[in-house]
């Protein structure tokens, strides 16, 4: 009698435990079920990319859209700032058009001059462990955004961007002279995190003067290096309008350039031994700000939300048919 109830108890065990086994099986089945890579469809539409060896690649614009914000965005980013991205990639690109630096082609790899861009080989290879996951999200962005550009007026706009402001965007008038309706100075909540986002450069007054010699040799430079630097004007933001240097009144814009900063936003002091810049902030300033994009969408907007914030005045919309390639 004592043999069969302890059968008994055996068997209440087991069947009161086998479900639970099976749910934690099936679970580490699907844990070890590789994720699966999405595949990009084509767009139809052809662009030619000019590469850092100077070879020209006809590639579709959807590949072609997939390495840009590889390249340009951090894939760990939330997927409505990647989505912005793509839609200000593909207008930028349907922009651009052939330049002095490439006259064959619509488009190149460098960032100084177009935007950056990366082999999906090459990102994955930089991604590791998270390489399907985040070349999924790349190739979400591009396909759910379809055709969609930035217009303004019913024209592509110049959609320009930059990796972090300092609470607010520069206008276009500040950075290149040219005043562009699209382009205005807006609050950027850039969040927490960004990298580098407060720097620091210091030069000694001969690099300090080597410096800005090599930009305007018409600067006059006396024996003391306190009395070097003039007047500062600055915006509301923090960002250096205008600095006069050996007697010279030079943009921020063009400070940056010359002392090789992360940004415009700036102030510049004399300690008695060095000239000590502190920076706020990377890139011009101007158009959508790539970490304010994430912060935004980390607070629930999407991706049109975004760019309807950072690019004053527009719409987002399915490409007309004349403005797309041939």
């Amino acid at each position: 009698m004592k043999k069969i109830i302890g059968v008994a108890l055996v068997l209440v065990v087991v069947l009161f435990a086998l479900p639970f086994l099976m749910e934690r099986l099936d679970g580490e089945d699907q844990a070890a079920t590789p994720q699966e890579e999405l595949t990009l469809a084509n767009s139809g539409y052809t662009l030619r990319v000019q590469g850092s060896d100077g070879q020209i690649t006809e590639m579709d614009l959807n590949e072609y859209l997939w390495g840009v914000v590889a390249a340009e965005m951090p894939a760990s980013f939330e997927q409505e700032a990647l989505k912005a991205q793509a839609v200000a990639a593909r207008t930028y690109a349907l922009n651009k058009g052939p330049t002095q630096n490439h006259p064959d082609a619509d488009l190149c790899t460098d960032y100084a001059c177009c935007q950056a861009w990366i082999a999906r080989a090459d990102a994955m290879s930089n991604w590791g462990d998270n390489a399907v996951a985040y070349a999924n999200k790349i190739t979400t962005a591009v396909a759910e955004t379809g055709n969609q550009v930035i217009l303004y007026d019913g024209q592509l706009i110049d959609a320009v961007f930059h990796s972090s402001s300092a609470d607010a965007t520069k206008d276009a008038v500040e950075v290149w002279g040219n005043s562009v309706p699209y382009l205005q100075s807006v609050s950027s909540p850039e969040g927490e995190g960004v990298p580098n986002y407060q720097s620091q450069v210091t030069l000694t007054p001969q690099q300090f003067q080597e410096a800005f010699l090599a930009a305007q040799p018409e600067a006059v430079f006396g024996d003391d290096p306190a009395a070097w630097v003039g007047q500062t004007a600055q915006n509301e933001a923090g960002s250096v309008q205008s600095v006069t240097i050996g007697g010279v009144t030079v943009t921020g814009a063009q400070a940056r350039q010359i002392f090789s900063l992360r940004s415009a936003t700036f102030t510049l002091t004399y300690d008695g031994a060095n000239f000590v810049f502190d920076v706020t902030g990377f890139g011009h300033g101007v158009g959508m700000s790539q970490y304010g994009a994430d912060a935004m969408a980390a607070e629930g907007k999407d991706y049109v939300e975004i760019l309807q914030h950072y690019y004053t005045g527009v719409t987002v919309e399915e490409c007309p048919a004349d403005l797309l390639p041939q």
